[in-house]
């Protein structure tokens, strides 16, 4: 996700505040939509292409409470920031229980609104990136445990995936074989697990995933370090 231009969906009834904060947003690079009722935003949200949504509980007809109901029930993913009176606790508890991932309230500084903005966006980033690898022909999801090479499922064990996860999560550095251990086995002296545990787990992982051994592209050796994914 590139965060400075990522698309950001607006829906709020106050058309003044409306305009300053597309402004606001604008300046900082992002691409804002703004919609005024929660009938409408239901149905721009619903088209998967916001990362993240702005949302005013108090909308005419379908309220932001049930934008957000809705919006979670069809298994939206986008982040989503209401915007609740200052003041009213029950609305942001209300809010965070729907779903809804952070809250301002009203009047709020934009500083502050651009800079929550900035949080959940790069939240979102780290974990698209710590939930899927796209590599050339092999993609793999972390979450779901599943992973493909040239469109056919490949079968990982769950250390497997343990490793390649944590390689992902610092991919392009060094993870030392210790590091490795202590992070997926719990001790980096557990003696029935050993650094050739690990070179026959990367082994494993080369394999399945069509990584030339005598050259890697995917899963590389730092020699005198450990393994890297590459970026």
């Amino acid at each position: 996700m590139a965060l400075r231009r990522a698309r950001i969906l607006l829906v709020e009834d106050d058309c003044d505040l409306a305009a300053g904060l597309c402004d606001a947003l604008g300046l900082e690079g992002y691409q804002v939509t703004h919609t005024a009722d929660g009938r409408t935003g239901l149905k721009e949200a619903l088209r998967g292409i916001y990362p993240l949504v702005i949302l005013d509980v108090m909308l005419p007809g379908v309220s932001g409470f049930d934008m957000l109901k809705e919006l979670r029930a069809r298994s939206s993913d986008a982040l989503v920031l209401i915007l609740t009176a200052r003041g009213q606790e029950m609305d942001r508890v209300r809010g965070l229980k729907l779903g809804a991932d952070d809250y301002v309230a009203k009047p709020f500084s934009l500083m502050e609104l651009i800079a929550r903005v900035g949080a959940l966006l790069r939240r979102a980033s780290r974990d698209d990136a710590a939930g899927r690898l796209d590599a050339g022909n092999v993609v793999v999801d972390f979450r779901a445990r599943e992973s493909w090479r040239n469109g056919r499922r490949v079968s990982l064990t769950e250390r497997e995936f343990q490793i390649l996860e944590l390689l992902a999560l610092r991919r392009g550095d060094a993870v030392s074989r210790a590091d490795l251990i202590a992070r997926i086995w719990g001790t980096a002296d557990d003696v029935e697990v050993t650094t050739r545990t690990i070179d026959q787990h990367i082994a494993a992982l080369r394999r399945k995933l069509g990584d030339d051994a005598a050259a890697p592209a995917l899963i590389q050796t730092v020699y005198g370090r450990g393994y890297r994914l590459a970026r």
